[in-house]
C-alpha cells in the first residue's frame, strides 16, 4: 500500500477515547475500510480519567435504560470476541439511601425500571449491611440493579483497537486534527474519490465519511466544517484509594447521584450542593478503589480543586465512616461531554453529507460505548433497521436552542427528592 492509499479510507474516526475506539471496532468489523485519528495516545483523555461503570441503575427509565441494556449485552458479547482482557466484572451495582424520602423515591424508581423490563429490586437495612461491613449503620436501604458491570476503560479501549486492527483498522496516534475540508457534493456510493480532506499534525488524510468522536473537543471539530455542536465540558474529580482490604465487591452510588445527574433538588450542605458532589465508590481488580463524584461547569479548566476533593472525602465518610482509616494515594480530574437533555448525539449531519457525530455522552460514555459504536456502523451502511431508534439522538433536535445555558437543563422533573 503506497502512502497516499494508506492515508485514505472509506471512514475516518476522529477521537481515540472509548466512543471512538468502539466506533472504529464496529466499523472495521462490518467490513468498511477505516482509520482512527487521535491527537494524543489511545485513551489518553476522558477515557483514562473516569470510572468503569456499564450501568443501567442511573439511567432514566424508558429509552435511556433500554439503550443501556443493549449496550450491556454487547459488552458481554465482547468478553468472548476480544482477545485482550478488560477486567469485566458483572456483579451488579447499588444505590443507597440515607432518608425516608429517598427510600420512597427509590421505590418509585424501582417500580418504573421494572415496568420497563429491567432487573431492579429494593434493599432494606439488613441487605445493605450484608453488602459491606464498612457501610454506616444508619443507612436505611437502597436498591440493586443485577445487570450492571464494571470494566477497566483504558484496557477496554486497547482491547477494541487490538481486535479492530485484525479487521484492517489503521490507527494514527499523535495526529491532532487541525482542519477539515469537504471536497465535493454528495457522490455515488461507487465513487472512489475522497469527500473530506483532514489536515493533522501527522500529515494529511482523506476519507469518504467522517465520524466525530472527539468527546468534549467535538465542538472544535464541528467548527472546522461550519456547524455548532452543543456539547459543554463538565468537570469531575476522582480520588484513588490504596490497595488494601476490599471495601465492597460491586459499584455503589448514593441515591443523590441521580438527583445530581438529572438536576433535581437535594437536602445537603452548601459545599456538597455547590460542587455537585455525590458518593460513587468503585472497586477495581487491582484492589484499589475509586471515589467520586463531582460535577462542575468550569470550561476546560482541568486543575484539581482541593475544596472539591475535601467535599468528596467528607461525603464518602458519611456512607463509609471507616474509610477514615484507609489511605488515599492521588486524585485527578476528567471532562464529561455534557448535552442539555443528557442524551448523546449519535447522528448524521444533514448540512454536511458524510459527516457524523458520536459524542455528548456526559458520564455515560463507558456505559453506552458499545451501542454507540454499533449504531454508527449501521448508519454508515445506510441501515434503516438499527439496533436502537435514532430519532432521540439526532443532531438536529437542538435546532434553535443555541442560547440555552448549561445550568438550565430542563430535566429537574426526572428525579425529585
Amino acid at each position: 500500500m503506497n502512502i497516499q492509499a494508506e492515508r485514505h479510507a472509506q471512514v475516518a474516526v476522529i477521537g481515540g477515547g472509548i466512543i471512538g475506539c468502539a466506533a472504529a471496532y464496529y466499523i472495521a468489523r462490518s467490513g468498511l475500510d477505516c482509520i482512527l485519528l487521535e491527537k494524543g495516545d489511545i485513551a489518553s483523555g476522558t477515557s483514562s480519567r473516569c470510572e468503569g461503570n456499564i450501568s443501567a441503575v442511573d439511567k432514566d427509565p424508558g429509552f435511556d435504560s433500554q439503550m443501556s441494556m443493549i449496550s450491556q449485552q454487547l459488552a458481554r458479547e465482547l468478553t468472548k470476541e476480544l482477545d485482550l482482557s478488560f477486567e469485566y466484572n458483572a456483579k451488579g451495582s447499588l444505590l443507597v439511601c440515607e432518608t425516608e424520602t429517598e427510600m420512597a423515591a427509590a421505590t418509585q424508581w424501582v417500580d418504573r425500571q421494572n415496568a420497563a423490563g429491567l432487573s431492579f429490586r429494593m434493599l432494606d437495612r439488613a441487605d445493605i449491611r450484608q453488602e459491606s461491613p464498612y457501610f454506616a449503620d444508619d443507612l436505611l436501604g437502597g436498591l440493586a440493579c443485577a445487570t450492571d458491570a464494571l470494566i477497566n476503560p483504558y484496557l477496554f479501549c486497547y482491547a477494541l483497537i487490538d481486535k479492530a486492527q485484525q479487521h484492517g483498522l489503521r490507527v494514527y496516534p499523535r495526529a491532532g486534527v487541525t482542519a477539515i475540508a469537504r471536497l465535493s457534493a454528495a457522490r455515488s456510493p461507487s465513487a472512489r474519490v475522497p469527500d473530506f480532506r483532514i489536515e493533522t499534525t501527522a500529515g494529511t488524510f482523506t476519507a469518504r465519511q467522517v465520524v466525530n468522536a472527539a468527546g468534549v473537543w467535538a465542538p472544535f471539530i464541528g467548527q472546522m466544517l461550519g456547524i455548532s455542536i452543543p456539547i459543554t465540558p463538565r468537570k469531575g474529580h476522582i480520588i484513588v484509594g490504596a490497595r488494601q482490604q476490599p471495601v465492597i465487591e460491586r459499584n455503589v452510588m448514593e441515591f443523590g447521584y441521580l438527583i445530581n445527574k438529572f438536576g433535581g433538588t437535594r437536602q445537603v450542605d452548601p459545599d456538597t450542593e455547590k460542587h455537585g458532589v455525590a458518593l460513587v465508590l468503585e472497586p477495581v481488580e487491582s484492589r484499589n478503589f475509586l471515589i467520586g463524584s463531582s460535577r462542575q461547569f468550569v470550561g476546560y479548566d482541568s486543575r484539581i480543586d482541593l475544596q472539591v476533593v475535601q467535599t468528596m472525602a467528607r461525603r464518602a465518610l458519611r456512607f463509609f465512616p471507616k474509610l477514615a482509616d484507609f489511605n488515599l494515594i492521588r486524585t485527578y480530574t476528567g471532562m464529561r461531554p455534557w448535552t442539555a437533555d443528557h442524551l448523546p448525539i449519535v447522528s448524521a449531519v444533514d448540512e454536511v453529507p458524510g459527516f457524523y457525530i458520536a459524542a455528548g455522552h456526559e458520564g455515560d460514555g463507558i456505559s453506552l460505548a458499545t451501542v454507540t459504536g454499533k449504531l454508527i456502523a449501521q448508519m454508515l451502511h445506510g441501515q434503516a433497521d438499527t439496533i436502537i431508534p435514532t430519532a432521540p439522538l439526532r443532531y438536529d433536535r437542538f435546532a434553535g436552542q443555541a442560547g440555552k445555558g448549561a445550568e438550565s437543563d430542563g430535566q429537574a422533573d426526572r428525579v425529585q427528592v
